[in-house]
């Protein structure tokens, strides 16, 4: 029997070429589809990060969730061979994505794990409170490969429902607790992908990241900027939503980043925003940090990355002490989520500052992989 049936997607008019929805219209190694999601409370005691993706060209679906209380990171990871049925039913192992409602309402679960009661479960509703909002087509090259594509769009909202983890349960509500999510696909490296005599010459003397979306009770503001070892920007957006109004472009966003003694951890920030009308000033105050390739699978993690083939049917939970200088070791040279309060022009939201600073940055004062702030 073939194996190369049509699918259930290819019943509804969403084809935009002609290949089943099955397939992508690359044949790239590194084709991806997933988003990520972020639950956090305002007095920066928990701060849950979770997401899926879906690897076509690599056959893998996989996703994750981690958790910080206090200085504990509880993480479960799954992982699967990618089937027919995946794209209608967001589901790896115990965790599960939920679409009530495009682009308004979904439902974020993970099962308990019936030999450890204690470990991290939850069900949480997750709801939008202002549009999806485009980020900026992202593009990056090693000399002339291109080893990033991607489209992303970018929401804010608000949650309920509950988390349970080393035996006590909280709760969810709406008033305390701010909701954020992010959305992309496209092509993005993979572990494994080619080095050889390109990547040799054409290699990275640094990187500088910044990317916050803020949910403030009347809008909604996202700003995004990423930059090379001399300032060189190659992205950039500072965008507030307000409903019943045209989107405000804030102009060339500027941060200011004070950093922890001896790192690259910020504590708090000013990005200077604004147009021809009015010069803004968006403060920033760190609550609580998770770093991505501790437990979530982003690089340099160096227990499981995304899309790498793991088998059928893994599931793995672990929990980080990310008080240990070990575990937190790797997460220097990753991309770490901060949980954090904003003020902007009076108003005090919250959302997530994300920043990765790694090799040489001129702005910043950096010199080197080895530098950081005084």
């Amino acid at each position: 029997m073939p194996d190369d049936r049509p699918v259930a997607l290819d019943e509804y008019p969403v084809h935009q070429v002609p290949l089943s929805m099955k397939h992508v219209a690359t044949g790239d190694r590194n084709a991806y589809d997933r988003c990520i999601f972020h639950v956090f409370d305002h007095q920066g005691r928990a701060l849950l990060v979770l997401g899926l993706g879906v690897y076509p060209n690599m056959g893998v679906i996989d996703a994750y969730a981690t958790l910080r209380v206090g200085d504990t990171l509880h993480a479960v990871r799954a992982s699967d061979a990618l089937a027919d049925d995946t794209r209608m039913r967001m589901a790896v192992g115990p965790l599960r994505i939920l679409v009530e409602r495009p682009l308004r309402d979904f439902v974020l679960s993970c099962a308990a794990d019936p030999d450890d009661p204690d470990g991290l479960s939850y069900e949480i509703n997750w709801s939008a409170d202002f549009p999806a909002l485009w980020e900026p087509h992202h593009l990056q090259r090693r000399g002339a490969r291109l080893t990033l594509e991607g489209r992303r769009f970018v929401q804010a909202g608000r949650c309920d429902g509950w988390f349970r983890v080393a035996g006590k349960e909280t709760r969810l509500s709406g008033d305390g607790w701010t909701a954020t999510r992010d959305r992309s696909w496209g092509t993005r490296p993979l572990p494994g992908e080619e080095g050889g005599r390109l990547a040799e010459e054409h290699r990275t003397e640094g990187f500088h990241w910044l990317w916050c979306p803020v949910r403030f009770d009347d809008r909604f503001l996202m700003v995004v900027t990423q930059e090379d070892a001399d300032g060189y920007r190659t992205l950039n957006d500072a965008t507030l939503v307000r409903p019943g109004q045209r989107d405000r472009q804030l102009g060339w966003p500027q941060a200011e980043i004070t950093y922890r003694s001896g790192t690259r951890h910020p504590e708090r920030a000013t990005v200077h925003l604004g147009d021809l009308r009015k010069p803004l000033e968006l403060g920033v105050e760190i609550l609580a940090s998770s770093p991505l390739a501790v437990g979530a699978g982003y690089p340099p993690a160096d227990d499981w990355q995304h899309g790498t083939w793991q088998g059928r049917g893994w599931t793995d939970r672990r929990t980080y002490d990310l008080s240990d200088p070990a575990a937190l070791g790797v997460a220097a040279y990753g991309v770490t989520d901060h949980a954090a309060r904003f003020t902007l022009d009076g108003r005090t939201g919250y959302g997530i500052f994300e920043h990765g600073s790694f090799g040489r940055h001129d702005p910043s004062g950096f010199t080197g992989f080895d530098s950081v702030a005084p």
